[in-house]
């Protein structure tokens, strides 16, 4: 099974960019079309949250119209710069479910299960599980033990070394740890928020985080400096679950098509 992971699209609108420098619109449609192209087809893509810049509903309109082009079912999960109402309004029902007031919800058609958990907090930057969506998570997870499962939502619950996760926080993280913890299946917490693709074991797996497809963190481990980034080429990742039950990441950058070149074998002398 292969599957697609794009975050932090961030589409301003139509006709603007994000932060008006970033032509994320741009970037999306680079990135739909590289995934489109792959000789080994990806099952299914999911959308790690901040679809949209500020969660008005042409973002999502746009954002959708660009997401159809997937020629492989897509699932979408909101970020903090997203408005569930506005993102729910366009991708519901379809591309993510809603449970109660949040979007999160399992998909079970594939060799690995998908879980979407919903982690945005109300006008707030930092991720949150509240009692009731912890308790949802759980129930997911307790319907079966045996399926390996992914769990995507946006942010990463654990604090990552840049602003994004320890400033900004994660309300939760606790008790998400010792649900995580009782469940051996679980085979990687996918994440986006913080621009830059990252790896920690934590709480029996794996958390990672994927690169935004246009703005990446400038990296500043000592937490001093507000938060910046710099424009990059589109970028996204691909989760291949092997026939030897082997998750492996591949982070693939989208650069102008260059000639490729043989390795050869030189013997030394």
């Amino acid at each position: 099974m292969l599957i697609a992971q794009i975050s932090d699209t961030h589409i301003a609108g139509w006709n603007k960019q994000a932060y008006d420098v970033a032509p994320m619109a741009e970037n999306l449609e680079k990135t739909v079309k590289h995934i489109n192209q792959l000789k080994l087809k990806a099952d299914v893509t999911i959308i790690t949250g901040d679809i949209g810049n500020t969660g008005k509903k042409e973002e999502y309109e746009q954002a959708k119209s660009i997401l159809e082009k997937l020629d492989m079912p897509y699932f979408v999960i909101p970020g903090n710069h997203d408005s569930r109402e506005s993102l729910f309004s366009i991708f519901g029902n379809f591309h993510c479910f809603r449970h109660h007031e949040f979007i999160q919800y399992s998909i079970n058609d594939y060799s690995l299960r998908l879980i979407g958990v919903d982690s945005t907090a109300l006008s707030k930057p930092g991720g949150e599980l509240c009692g009731a969506r912890l308790r949802w998570l759980e129930h997911q997870l307790i319907q079966d033990k045996e399926k390996p499962t992914i769990v995507f939502m946006h942010h990463p619950p654990l604090n990552l070394g840049v602003a994004e996760s320890n400033n900004d926080g994660f309300i939760g993280a606790l008790e998400l740890g010792i649900i995580l913890e009782k469940h051996n299946n679980i085979k990687r917490i996918l994440c986006g928020h913080v621009h830059l693709p990252i790896f920690s074991q934590w709480a029996g797996t794996i958390v990672s985080t994927a690169p935004s497809i246009g703005m990446t963190l400038a990296l500043d481990l000592t937490l001093k400096d507000d938060s910046k980034f710099t424009l990059n080429t589109p970028t996204y990742q691909l989760h291949h679950w092997t026939p030897e039950n082997n998750l492996i990441t591949h982070t693939v950058t989208i650069n102008k098509k260059a000639e490729t070149y043989p390795f050869e074998y030189i013997s030394a002398s």
